[in-house]
């Protein structure tokens, strides 16, 4: 079972539901009034979009929710958990991962396709991606801008949490990081969406939309749930 957490203002929930039910994956929908995960979850992920408008500071307020409150319970009992984008917003506001997604460094809103590296692959979101591996992911977002003082980077670095970088200072980010985990490496954030590039069928071949490229979420999106 993936639980997938969404509330007001959330765009992305049913993309990865979309997809896990074409993998033949139970999922279900979590509101944010909801306390409780269902008991059978393997991965829950928070998708997403734009929780309560990003009032006061993106993920601030959907961290205070009940469902969050249940998420937190389930990764004390070593729960796995992905947040995408706005989901990564939400994790670092709630403490499960550390630093903080601020304004991108031009203070614009950034959609398109970015080229990442793989900087840690001994986890299970990365797990069958090469070394030093370079695809592309789309990324949508305007607080993108990943920041940590120089002490947590170097923990960051030690326990190899930095998972992904991109290949050019798109938002700002410190040592252009994209995705994080936890120093148990059980709690995931990235900004790009995975679950926009798992289409096997070619876009556009006039651009670098190729039919690889697209299908480049497809792997991380399985391994986190067949790892679990």
């Amino acid at each position: 079972m993936v639980a997938i957490l969404h509330f007001l203002g959330t765009n992305c929930q049913y993309d990865v539901a979309n997809f896990y039910t074409g993998k033949g994956i139970e999922n279900t929908l979590i509101w944010h009034t909801e306390s409780t995960l269902p008991k059978e979850t393997k991965l829950a992920v928070i998708a997403g979009g734009f929780s309560y408008g990003d009032y006061l500071r993106c993920g601030a307020i959907a961290a205070q929710s009940q469902s969050m409150k249940a998420l937190k319970r389930y990764v004390e009992n070593g729960g796995r958990v992905l947040g995408i984008c706005n989901g990564f917003q939400i994790l670092c506001e709630s403490k499960l991962l550390p630093g903080v997604l601020m304004r991108n460094k031009d203070l614009k809103f950034i959609s398109k396709n970015a080229l990442l590296r793989v900087k840690a692959k001994d986890n299970a979101m990365l797990k069958d991606y090469g070394e030093n591996e370079e695809f592309m992911l789309p990324i949508a977002h305007a607080e993108g801008n990943y920041q940590i003082d120089s002490k947590g980077l170097e923990t960051l670095y030690n326990n190899n949490q930095v998972l992904l970088q991109y290949a050019d200072d798109i938002n700002g980010s410190v040592d252009k990081i994209a995705g994080i985990c936890n120093k148990e490496h059980n709690v995931f954030g990235l900004m790009p969406h995975p679950e926009r590039a798992v289409h096997t069928k070619s876009i556009n071949t006039d651009s670098l939309d190729n039919s690889s490229q697209n299908a480049m979420g497809i792997a991380m999106l399985v391994s986190l749930y067949n790892e679990a």
